[in-house]
């Protein structure tokens, strides 16, 4: 194997293809891992089965939550360059609609320049950085081998909604209504003021097509819906983008590139022994939203500080510490999602965001960071509801 960074610096592996910690996939859960295991001193080998930069398809959406944990590892500047995104607007499936602005601004910037700035952060900082196709598993009673050649204490799987790690710990993929699909795209920003906009979807609920421009005249577009055991075609997809975001016309996007999204209401044990997922890997997208950048590098940064620490300790110890970090957050955005199964509850959450802007800051809280329920939003919810099923229809 060819290594195409900087060697390791520091840390305690024993020959050139034996680590501290190898993690599989250099995503931002990955490059997350490498990053929080290197700053506890771990020696760390960060492999990828692409060359950086690269694409990858995803709504591009960066929020401030993400940016609290990349600061917290030491890299401030991921988004340098990007204009931020100050509002967004939000259009409820029967057509009611809510434009504020965020509690703090959201960022577009395209994976094939984000990751690539947090790889580069990962080799800066001491981590190794291989291109490899990671195929076979082995658990020995001290260490995990890959291959046959890679040997480390702890391995941290991060290598997406395929992930062999997972597979390895015995778990299949998401099923249906657990998983979505999505396809992605760029086209010319939407005349106006620069904004985030999501625009739900009566037809085939749950589902939605967003716009966030990038601030170079381009936005990244899309459009997802949730799988309930139909296939769905490239055709239909494009068709639904077109016809949510009026101004998009199919014919002026480009690369356009489908991919799942594994639901966080069916995750997996977050690791066994010395095998740790993170990210899409462990399911960590929001059901909400389909937000994952957040619990990509949040889960990846926990999931490398335990890797670090005693290896025969490294799955309960992250278990408790993402527990202890998001386990509430979970379980508040499981039962948002559950809710929200009735598009009637995201109309009367919408018209209760447009009119209080504490209900409206705590729905993107738990959209695109780690906030929950409260009574009092969920009372101001209510209240709309009632107020909808009270109105006489013609």
């Amino acid at each position: 194997m060819t290594v195409e960074a900087g060697p390791a610096v520091g840390g305690d592996a024993v020959g050139d293809d034996e680590f501290d910690v190898v993690v599989v996939g250099a995503g931002p859960a990955g490059s997350a891992a490498a990053l929080a295991a290197r700053r506890a001193g771990a020696s760390v080998l960060l492999l990828d089965r692409s060359d950086f930069p690269r694409d990858k398809a995803c709504g591009d959406g960066i929020a401030a939550h993400a940016l609290d944990v990349l600061a917290e590892l030491g890299v401030p500047d991921a988004v340098a360059g990007h204009a931020p995104l100050p509002a967004l607007r939000l259009v409820a499936p029967g057509g009611g609609m809510v434009a504020r602005a965020l509690p703090r601004p959201a960022y577009t910037v395209p994976r094939r320049v984000f990751d690539a700035r947090l790889v580069a952060a990962a080799v800066a900082a001491g981590a190794r950085l291989r291109r490899h196709t990671v195929r076979h598993v082995e658990v020995r009673a001290d260490r995990v081998v890959l291959d046959g050649v890679l040997a480390a204490r702890v391995v941290v799987g991060a290598d997406g909604a395929g992930s062999v790690l997972r597979r390895a710990l015995g778990h299949r993929p998401n099923p249906d209504r657990h998983l979505a699909l999505a396809i992605r795209g760029y086209a010319p920003a939407l005349p106006g003021p620069p904004e985030q906009l999501i625009v739900t979807s009566a037809p085939r609920w749950p589902a939605y097509a967003w716009s966030f421009p990038i601030g170079d005249g381009r936005a990244n577009v899309g459009y997802g819906e949730v799988l309930r055991g139909e296939p769905l075609t490239r055709a239909h997809l494009v068709d639904r983008l077109g016809e949510l975001l009026p101004g998009t016309h199919p014919a002026t996007v480009t690369d356009l590139r489908a991919h799942h999204l594994p639901l966080s209401t069916h995750r997996p044990a977050p690791g066994h022994g010395r095998l740790l997922l993170a990210g899409d890997a462990l399911s960590l997208i929001n059901p909400f939203t389909g937000e994952g950048i957040f619990y990509a590098l949040l889960s990846g940064a926990l999931a490398g500080a335990a890797a670090a620490g005693a290896p025969e300790q490294a799955a309960r110890r992250y278990a408790a510490t993402l527990r202890r970090r998001l386990g509430t957050h979970l379980r508040h955005s499981s039962l948002a999602a559950w809710l929200a199964r009735h598009r009637q509850v995201v109309d009367a959450a919408v018209r209760a965001a447009r009119r209080d802007d504490r209900v409206y800051r705590t729905v993107v809280e738990l959209g695109l960071g780690d906030g929950r329920l409260d009574a009092r939003t969920l009372g101001m919810i209510g209240m709309a509801l009632s107020a909808w099923e009270r109105t006489p229809r013609r």
